[in-house]
């Protein structure tokens, strides 16, 4: 089972829409995928419209007991083989430190025997706070997702320092899968200027191709279906991108360990 978190320290970017994107990625390959909630606005779990929700990942780690996470394992609408542990706005409160060493672990404890999954990945808030810390901890890789604008590349920076730190603290299996680009406009010359800005600084962690801006992802998303399901050419060019990053996902993970995050960003935000 290969756990992923997909960060953003940026709101706004489309990091959920990733999420979603790779999930639906999945199961089109008969990938048997667990989508775990871990952001207060809940936009995943709003998306994928659980059949039921009697337990919540805020009621998960509050029990915190071992393998208590699969007691709150949900059907949705997109697929059988796409499940969810939803997400509620109580959640926020989960995200301030917790007293005494050891609170970042507390969603690795309750996954501890969760069985029946090729692929588990992470929605998690726009900060570093306790809950982003979760998902890393118990994550095998690292998808940073930011849009090619000054302040989202600094907070793709910001994340991917943040990889190196919970690595180095408590989780030595975690590893960057790469950067993907979303939102990407081909006609802006600031959207060529940062994506060329990440490749120089990242090289191959920066995933190709970059997502660009249709409005089928959206529309997708409404409708309570996968963008690889919905009926338009936009749609369909999302749909094959996200295929090719979740091989990219994959395969960083079942090849050798991919080395730590290197490279700076040294324009900063000036151009």
């Amino acid at each position: 089972m290969l756990t992923v978190t997909v960060i953003s320290l940026k709101g706004g970017v489309g990091k959920t829409t990733v999420t979603l994107g790779l999930a639906g990625a999945a199961t089109t390959r008969g990938l048997r995928t667990l989508v775990v909630d871990l952001d207060p606005q809940g936009n995943a779990t709003l998306a994928l419209d659980p059949r039921s929700s009697e337990f919540t990942s805020n009621d998960v780690l509050a029990d915190a007991r071992s393998g208590v996470l699969a007691q709150a394992v949900t059907a949705t609408e997109w697929d059988e083989r796409l499940l969810v542990v939803p997400s509620e706005p109580a959640l926020e409160h989960r995200n301030h430190p917790v007293a005494g060493r050891g609170g970042e672990h507390r969603l690795r404890t309750t996954m501890n025997g969760l069985d029946g999954f090729d692929l588990v990945l992470i929605d998690t808030p726009p900060s570093l706070g306790e809950l982003t810390k979760n998902a890393l901890a118990a994550s095998d890789r690292v998808v940073v997702v930011t849009e090619p604008t000054a302040f989202a590349v600094s907070g793709a920076q910001q994340a991917l320092t943040a990889v190196d730190v919970v690595r180095s603290g408590f989780n030595l299996r975690l590893r960057p899968a790469g950067i993907i680009v979303n939102r990407y406009r081909s006609r802006s010359a600031e959207h060529q200027y940062r994506h060329a800005e990440l490749v120089s600084a990242y090289g191959p962690l920066v995933l190709e191709p970059v997502l660009p801006e249709r409005s089928a992802v959206v529309s997708a998303a409404g409708a309570h279906v996968p963008v690889h399901r919905w009926p338009s050419p936009g749609a369909r060019e999302i749909a094959r991108a996200m295929s090719t990053h979740l091989t990219s996902v994959v395969a960083s993970a079942a090849g050798p360990d991919a080395p730590l995050t290197t490279g700076t960003l040294t324009k900063g935000l000036g151009r």
